[in-house]
C-alpha cells in the first residue's frame, strides 16, 4: 500500500556529485526537486608514485598475499602508477594467483576490465564492517601481509580491524580528492546554503562535504556553515559516507538501504518533506540536539548545549555507542506493584491521575530514585490522545479502558478528528516538562505514544480483544476507510510525539501491544507505511523507540529508520533478535516479567543469560519483555536494577 509517489514537493536540492552531476540532475528533477548540482572534488593521482611501485613489485614476488581494492578508480590508478616501471600484465597475473578482495561494484568491475575475478566480493552495505566479518568468515589474516588499496584516506576502522585479527597492513594511497578546477559553481551552492536558499544536501562521498567545507574555511565561514546544514537535511549514500560524515560531527537525516545513487534520491524525495517539516520545528524545551544560531556574514554562531543526559548510558546505546555499563529501565516501572504508586491512586482515578501533571511527575521520579533505573518514561497512558480525536474514554473499575462510542462502520471514522494541537493534552506536555525538571540531569527523559494500530483497535473494538474481529473486518474488507483512519492518527501520532520532544524528552517510544495478532505479511501491508510515515514526522536525531509484543517476526519490520531502536518482547532470544533487527540497529528487552516473580537466583541467572547473548555490543538497552506486573515485589526489581550494572560493567 503506497501512501503517496515519491516527490520533492519543489524542495530545493543541492547536490556535491562531480562524476555524474547530469545523472544527479535528472534524477532530482524527476522526482520534483529543483535541482542544484555543483561538482566538488576531483581525483589526482599521485604523481612519481614510488610506494605504488614498490606495493606491485612486492606482490608479484608473494611477500604480499591478500590485497583488498576499495575503489574502481583506484585499481585504475594503480595499474597507471605502475605502467612505467613493471610490467602491468604480470602485476595482473600475480594478483589472480593469489586472495583479492573487492569491497563493491565499482572494484569488480574495474577488474574485470583487466580479466581478473576477485576471489571474494564484500556483501552491501558495502563498507569496512562487512568487509571484516567476509574475513572472519572466509579469510584466515593472521600474520599474512594483507595490502590495502585505500579511497583517497585511511580507513583507520580497517586497517585497526585487521591488526587486531593478526595481520601485517600494508596501506598504499594511489590518488587524493582535490577541489575541482572550477570552483564557481560550488561556491554559488555554498553561498546558497549559508543563505538559507537549499533545503536538502545528497551526499555521494563524505569528501565531497570535506571539501564544502575546506572552500568554507578558506574565507571563515565553518561555523555558519555548520549551522545552515543543521537547517537542512543531510541525505548519505550509504554506511560508510555516513561514518564519515558523522567524523565530520554532522548529523546525518537520510540514508537509504541500498547505496545507490538512485536509491539516495528516491528516499529524499520519499522522506525528505515530512522530515524537513519536524526538522525545522522550533524547539522550546531541553533536546538531544545542538541548536546553533549563525550569521552568514559574520561566520559567527552561537550554540544552545546539548542537554547533559545526552551523554547518558542511555541514549549512547540508542546511538549504539560504548557506554561503561548497560543501561536499564522498565516498563512500567511505576505502577501498581510499588506502595507511593497505591497511595496516590487512592486519592485520584487513573485518568485524572493522568491529567495532573505534577502528580505524574511526582510518581516517576520516585520511581527513578528508588530503583536506581537510567532513564524515565512518562507517567502516562496510550489512550488520552483518543479524547481529542471524538472517543469517548473511560477507565472503569475492573474492567480497564472502555470506549463508548467505538468505531463500527466506515462513516464512523467520519467523527474521527484528526490531533491539530496539543491544547487538550498539554497536561502530557506539561508531564514531560515537569519530569524533566525534577530528575538529575543526567536521566533522560522518554515521552510516548501508542501506535496506529493498538489505538485503531481500541477505537474500534471498544476495549481490550481476544481476536479483533471487528479492527480486522474493517481492515481487510475496506482498504479506502482503513488508509483514512491510519492517516488520522499517523498525522495525530507524530504530531503528539513532537510536542513531547518540544517540551523536554529526549527519547520518545511506540507501543504497539496488540500488533502481535498480525501476520507479517498484514503488518507489512496494512501497518508498516503508517509506522514509516510516522518515524519520517518525528524530529529527526531524537532516538525512537518501535515496540511491537506478541510476534518475533514482525522484528524485521520494526527497523523503521536509522536512528530506531527496535524493542523486543520475552518470546526471542536477545541474539536471534538483534540478527532480525540488524546489527546496524540498536535493540531493547527482553526479560520475561513472570521472572521478577522468581527468586534472586533465577533472576540473576536470567539477566546474566541475556547480557550474554548481547555479547556486551553497544547499542543494547535491558528492559523487560513488557510491563512490571502488579504482584511483583518492589525489592526483586531493586535487585535487577543493580545486577544489571554489576554484571554489564566495563
Amino acid at each position: 500500500m503506497n501512501i503517496s509517489q515519491p516527490s520533492f514537493g519543489s524542495l530545493r536540492v543541492a547536490a556535491l556529485e562531480s562524476r555524474r552531476r547530469d545523472d544527479m540532475q535528472r534524477l532530482i528533477e524527476r522526482f520534483g526537486g529543483e535541482a542544484f548540482v555543483s561538482p566538488s572534488m576531483r581525483e589526482v593521482p599521485i604523481v612519481e608514485n614510488r610506494e605504488a611501485v614498490d606495493f606491485a613489485y612486492r606482490v608479484m614476488t608473494g611477500e604480499i598475499n591478500i590485497v583488498l581494492f576499495l575503489t574502481g578508480v583506484g585499481f585504475r590508478h594503480l595499474l597507471t602508477s605502475i605502467e612505467k616501471h613493471l610490467e602491468v600484465q604480470r602485476f595482473i597475473d600475480s594478483l589472480s594467483d593469489i586472495v583479492t578482495i573487492a569491497r563493491g561494484p565499482k572494484p569488480v568491475a574495474a577488474m574485470k576490465e583487466f580479466g581478473l575475478q576477485p576471489t571474494h566480493r564484500v556483501p552491501e552495505p558495502n563498507t569496512w564492517r562487512e568487509m571484516l566479518r567476509l574475513i572472519d568468515e572466509s579469510v584466515p589474516v593472521a600474520n599474512q601481509k594483507v595490502g590495502i588499496q585505500e579511497y583517497g584516506t585511511t580507513n583507520r576502522s580497517l586497517v585497526a580491524g585487521l591488526e587486531a585479527r593478526g595481520a601485517n597492513v600494508v596501506s598504499l594511497r594511489v590518488y587524493q580528492w582535490d577541489l575541482p578546477e572550477d570552483q564557481g559553481p560550488l561556491e554559488d551552492n555554498l553561498n546558497a546554503i549559508l543563505a538559507g536558499e537549499r533545503d536538502l544536501l545528497l551526499v555521494t562521498s563524505a569528501h565531497q562535504v570535506v571539501n564544502l567545507f575546506r572552500l568554507a574555511e578558506s574565507t571563515q565561514r565553518e561555523a555558519a556553515l555548520r549551522s545552515a546544514l543543521d537547517r537542512m537535511l543531510v541525505c548519505s549514500i550509504g554506511p560508510t559516507t555516513t561514518e564519515m560524515i558523522q567524523h565530520l560531527q554532522l548529523a546525518v537525516d537520510i540514508e537509504p538501504e541500498h547505496p545507490k545513487m538512485g536509491h539516495l534520491v528516491q528516499v529524499a524525495a520519499e522522506k525528505g518533506p515530512r522530515m524537513l517539516e519536524a526538522k525545522r520545528l522550533p524547539f522550546r524545551g531541553s533536546s538531544t540536539r545542538v541548536i546553533e544560531s549563525a550569521s552568514s556574514n559574520s561566520g559567527e554562531s552561537t550554540k544552545t548545549p546539548v542537554h547533559p543526559s545526552n551523554d547518558s548510558p542511555f541514549i549512547r546505546a540508542c546511538r549504539r555507542l560504548p557506554s561503561s555499563i548497560t543501561p536499564v529501565w522498565l516498563m512500567r516501572q511505576a505502577g501498581r506493584y510499588m506502595a507511593e504508586y497505591r497511595e496516590v491512586r487512592q486519592k485520584v482515578g487513573f485518568l485524572e491521575l493522568c491529567k495532573n501533571s505534577a502528580l505524574c511527575a511526582e510518581v516517576m521520579v520516585t520511581a527513578v530514585e528508588k530503583l536506581g533505573v537510567d532513564a524515565a518514561i512518562i507517567f502516562s497512558d496510550l489512550l488520552p490522545i483518543l479524547e481529542p480525536m471524538g472517543m469517548n474514554l473511560e477507565f472503569a473499575a475492573g474492567d480497564g479502558p472502555v470506549i463508548h462510542n467505538p468505531i463500527r462502520t466506515a462513516k464512523d471514522i467520519d467523527r474521527v478528528k484528526p490531533l491539530e494541537s496539543m491544547a487538550p493534552l498539554q497536561f502530557v506536555a506539561d508531564t514531560v516538562t515537569l519530569t524533566r525538571r525534577a530528575l538529575p540531569d543526567h536521566i533522560p527523559v522518554i515521552g510516548f505514544s501508542g501506535s496506529p494500530f493498538t489505538l485503531a483497535s481500541y477505537m474500534i473494538e471498544g476495549s481490550g480483544s481476544r481476536n479483533y474481529a471487528n479492527t480486522k473486518s474493517l481492515m481487510y474488507t475496506d482498504g479506502v476507510a482503513w488508509h483514512e483512519l491510519m492517516m488520522r492518527l499517523t498525522h495525530s501520532i507524530s504530531l503528539y510525539l513532537n510536542e513531547q520532544i518540544l517540551a523536554g524528552a529526549q527519547c520518545v517510544q511506540l507501543f504497539d501491544s496488540w500488533a502481535g495478532c498480525l501476520s507479517p505479511s498484514d503488518y507489512e501491508r496494512y501497518i508498516l507505511p503508517y509506522m514509516l510515515h510516522i518515524l519520517e514526522s518525528i524530529i529527526p536525531g531524537v532516538p525512537v523507540i518501535n515496540f511491537a509484543t506478541g510476534n518475533p517476526m514482525l522484528t524485521t519490520m520494526l527497523r523503521g529508520d536509522r536512528r530506531t531502536v527496535v524493542g523486543l518482547d520475552w518470546r526471542v532470544s536477545l541474539d536471534v533478535g538483534w540478527d532480525l533487527a540488524g546489527s546496524d540497529r540498536a535493540v531493547q528487552g527482553n526479560l520475561d516479567p513472570l521472572v521478577l516473580l522468581s527468586d534472586r537466583e533465577t533472576i540473576r541467572r536470567e539477566v546474566k543469560r541475556i547480557l550474554d547473548e548481547a555479547q556486551g555490543r553497544a547499542g543494547h538497552i535491558f528492559n523487560l519483555g513488557h510491563g512490571i506486573l502488579p504482584q511483583t515485589p518492589v525489592d526483586n526489581v531493586i535487585a535487577l536494577v543493580d545486577m544489571v550494572h554489576e554484571l554489564s560493567a566495563r
